[in-house]
């Protein structure tokens, strides 16, 4: 242990009361009246935790949380386990149909919801049994009156008890109090492949987590401004981003609303963070809509920026320029829940920028392994967690890459109510089964690909869509593709900026999504040139919507084939064609 005495969420809140008693815990960024110190913090948390008893809330009961990421989430979710309950976080994205499975699957007793979610647990409110509370103000909104409810004005407006007022019972609360292998959350996971499934950590997984995180990638003070743009009910922000700063003492603003640069930036130039977390599309949409155009539209530096030398000298004054837009006090821009872009990975080491990766899953609550800023190596993640055990399957094909299996005090107690999954997911030998690809060299991991995503080749050979995307991402007007199964080979899903386009080419949008399909027909050739003859994209496709994501920005792939797509399809190779292909495969194999 590093700065906890026990592996539980009670006593992250406690220690951190007694240290940092006055210093500001929370915060809404442009809400002064938002603010609350570590002391304060306390005293709500233990008024809300004895009204939750009051109420009838036992040991180890479920009360959900569906809310977007605010200062009153960490209360909330402080006054659950401090009654022995356990939190179950809905991540806000989730349909209301979704949400209502998680509801009835988790047996919540109670939910404690924001007024812009309410109508997504209608149907939930509405049984007169179920506990709400109204997390913009605490209030528990009796069942009469909740069940009567149908509006977000409604539930914002309806009268209640503000729990907060409730005087604190420390003997009761002192006797629910949770040991560290007690369970602590549920979480409900959205897969890029398939449905949810829950969760379960315990006080141990999650705190143990944090704790190891505080030293080994980057030195935390108390006081240091974090700034948090993703959902609470998330592992990846819930561990690192609130538990984490809650046990070194640091401060949590909150933008509260979907980072677009007209909020996020006036936000960093406000609170000037030293640490951020952030999935990889944030960097990437900044990289390709800012810093590539700098160095494309110019020709004297895009000149200058083919040679490695005065290449990093150009990225070093972007960086600089970079960190300033950031607020210029960042220490640590964390990047996980998904790959970086090797391009705009190479830019930011090179920049200096001070940014860091991690890898994990909800599984591990999340952190598996990292590299601090000063670690970081383009095309790996970096080095197995303290406490972590990492490890390498021998592939079941006998080639390739092997699965990355893991042990350590973070490692879930399994699937809520699914014995059979949880089975599956372990090694005969304990050893939890990540479903990632990837390699370990002198202790430090990459990642490869998913097994579930990778696609064999036409001798068995691996391949992984995920790098072909990239590619295929980094062709100017590109901003976003998938790579799929296509008829005979593979084909690539790709959403072109036609505006952009049509803004550069001197055309207009519907000229320019004419001139996609030629376009979309340079970049497959472009891309088959880098890569090997079994992994090259056969059809090319136009993709008009967004792809839709996770709440950590990966594509769900489960949703999309070629079906009712603009098929480019390559043309036929000639028979001296098929005797290169031939060959090429005989020198790859």
């Amino acid at each position: 242990m590093k700065r906890l005495t026990r592996y539980t969420l009670r006593n992250v809140l406690e220690l951190s009361t007694e240290r940092y008693g006055n210093r500001t815990a929370l915060a809404m960024i442009g809400d002064p009246q938002s603010t609350i110190t570590y002391g304060r913090m306390r005293q709500m948390v233990d008024s809300i935790a004895t009204y939750l008893m009051d109420q009838g809330i036992e040991k180890g009961d479920r009360v959900a949380i569906l809310a977007e990421s605010q200062p009153l989430w960490g209360v909330a979710f402080f006054a659950i386990i401090s009654c022995g309950a356990v939190a179950v976080p809905i991540l806000p994205d989730f349909s209301s149909k979704e949400i209502g499975t998680i509801l009835e699957h988790s047996g919540a007793k109670g939910v404690v919801v924001s007024s812009k979610l309410f109508e997504k647990c209608q149907a939930y409110v509405s049984d007169s049994s179920h506990l709400i509370f109204r997390l913009d103000d605490l209030f528990h909104i009796p069942s009469a009156i909740a069940s009567a409810l149908s509006t977000a004005k409604d539930f914002i407006n309806a009268p209640g008890r503000d729990t907060v007022r409730t005087k604190a019972d420390p003997s009761r609360i002192s006797a629910r109090e949770s040991g560290e292998e007690d369970l602590a959350s549920i979480i409900y996971t959205s897969g890029t492949t398939g449905s949810s499934k829950g969760v379960m950590l315990t006080h141990k997984n999650i705190t143990s987590n944090a704790d190891s995180s505080t030293e080994q990638f980057v030195k935390l003070k108390a006081g240091y401004r974090f700034l948090s743009i993703l959902p609470l009910s998330h592992s990846y922000e819930f561990t690192i981003g609130f538990i984490l700063p809650m046990i070194i003492g640091g401060e949590v603003h909150y933008l509260g609303k979907p980072p677009v640069p007209s909020l996020l930036l006036p936000a960093l130039k406000t609170i000037q963070p030293q640490m951020m977390l952030s999935v990889p599309l944030l960097m990437e949409k900044i990289y390709r809509s800012s810093v590539a155009p700098q160095i494309s539209k110019n020709p004297k530096i895009s000149k200058l920026y083919g040679h490695a030398f005065t290449r990093k000298l150009i990225n070093r004054m972007i960086g600089r320029k970079l960190k300033k837009t950031f607020g210029g006090k960042l220490k640590f821009f964390g990047i996980g829940g998904s790959a970086l872009d090797l391009t705009v990975e190479k830019f930011l080491k090179e920049s200096k920028f001070p940014y860091a990766i991690g890898y994990g899953l909800t599984e591990t609550s999340p952190l598996l392994a990292g590299a601090g800023p000063s670690q970081t190596r383009p095309g790996t993640t970096g080095f197995a967690l303290q406490g972590v055990s990492l490890r390498i399957a021998p592939p079941e094909s006998g080639h390739g890459e092997g699965e990355i299996q893991a042990k350590g005090p973070n490692v879930m107690r399994g699937y809520y109510k699914n014995e059979q999954l949880t089975k599956e997911s372990f090694t005969e030998d304990g050893w939890f089964r990540t479903g990632d690809l990837g390699e370990l060299n002198h202790g430090r991991l990459a990642i490869k690909g998913r097994q579930k995503t990778m696609i064999l080749g036409p001798s068995g050979e691996n391949i992984y869509p995920e790098l072909i995307e990239t590619l295929i991402n980094n062709r100017p007007f590109v901003q976003e593709s998938l790579v799929v199964p296509g008829d005979g080979g593979l084909a690539a899903m790709i959403k072109i900026d036609l505006e952009l386009m049509a803004e550069n080419l001197k055309l207009s949008v519907a000229e320019a999504r004419d001139e996609a399909s030629a376009y979309l027909s340079k970049i497959r050739d472009e891309v088959n040139k880098e890569l090997s003859s079994f992994s090259r994209i056969s059809d090319v496709a136009l993709q008009d919507e967004p792809f839709q994501r996770t709440p950590t920005l990966k594509i769900k792939r489960y949703l999309y084939s070629l079906k009712n797509s603009i098929v480019h399809r390559k043309p036929e190779p000639s028979a001296s064609d098929n005797t290169q292909e031939k060959d090429n495969r005989s020198e790859t194999v």
